[in-house]
């Protein structure tokens, strides 16, 4: 197995595996070991079906709850991330995020496979924030040491949010709920549970607000900390292929997708990885 460093903010490519058949213990324990020193790992050349998807998941931790996604048909813990050729719906996930850090315990990570990849566009951007926090200017940092987010789905999932009762001609199987207006705290600098190293986590959208400060005051704070987090230097741009499975550690990184594939299918299998449980 050999792991190639993207020579970006963040990512590595991994090849000389094969994800089809079942993983051993060594690969699995490197695999980890690059995932955690690299947050975005690339398989690239991996025909993969929905059985091995899963099988690969299962390898780093139980399945994540996707609470407003349905499942595809016959699956329980795979979604489709799927856009068509002739979608006028606005782009999913077009900001920054850290998939799900709403909940009590967030997934540790997310698995995407490719199936159809447009011939342009639809790269998938990476932001590594232990990079981001480790550059923050030191009279910088001093704003946000200490602080707790308020996190919650509201602004997407809530029936008159984003991707709500007003959001039509969307091809994935999205379903808002009021439960999405619920709040959970998280230390907004906080230890990755396996590495211990500091890095900060989620960003405005999720985070609604800070713990104990005015609103008036939080926002500010949120949307410079939200163009700090972002920086080009901070970035890895992936591109993908057909066959592709791609990892992310959700404790280190945000994402964003891209467009630019207007007139093209996109189809893409989705499984996230629970919190990591020593």
């Amino acid at each position: 197995m050999k792991v190639t460093p993207s020579g970006q903010a963040c990512g590595a490519e991994v090849t000389g595996v094969d994800l089809t058949q079942p993983l051993s213990a060594d690969n699995i324990a490197a695999i980890r070991s690059a995932w955690l020193e690299h947050h975005v790992l690339s398989f690239p050349n991996q025909a993969m079906n929905d059985d091995d998807l899963e099988r690969f998941t299962r390898c780093f931790g139980d399945f994540g709850h996707d609470p407003f996604f349905d499942p595809i048909e016959g699956r329980k813990n795979i979604a489709a991330i799927r856009r068509d050729a002739d979608e006028k719906s606005p782009l999913f996930a077009e900001n920054w995020h850290s998939d799900w850090s709403f909940q009590a315990q967030p997934p540790a990570g997310t698995c995407l496979l490719g199936i159809t990849i447009p011939p342009v566009g639809g790269d998938t951007l990476f932001a590594n924030q232990h990079a981001a926090l480790d550059a923050m200017p030191p009279e910088m940092r001093a704003q946000y040491e200490g602080l707790t987010a308020i996190h919650s789905a509201g602004l997407a999932y809530a029936p008159d949010g984003a991707y709500g009762d007003k959001d039509e001609g969307r091809s994935m199987a999205i379903r808002p709920d009021e439960s999405a207006r619920a709040v959970q705290t998280h230390p907004l600098i906080r230890e990755h549970p396996e590495t211990g190293r500091l890095g900060l986590f989620s960003c405005m959208g999720y985070i609604i607000g800070f713990e104990g400060m005015a609103q008036e005051e939080a926002l500010p704070l949120l949307q410079q900390l939200y163009v700090w987090q972002s920086r080009e230097e901070f970035i890895y741009r992936h591109k993908w292929q057909p066959d592709m499975l791609i990892m992310w550690d959700n404790r280190s990184v945000l994402h964003c997708a891209t467009g630019g594939y207007d007139g093209h299918d996109r189809l893409l299998h989705r499984t996230t990885i629970a919190a990591y449980q020593v």
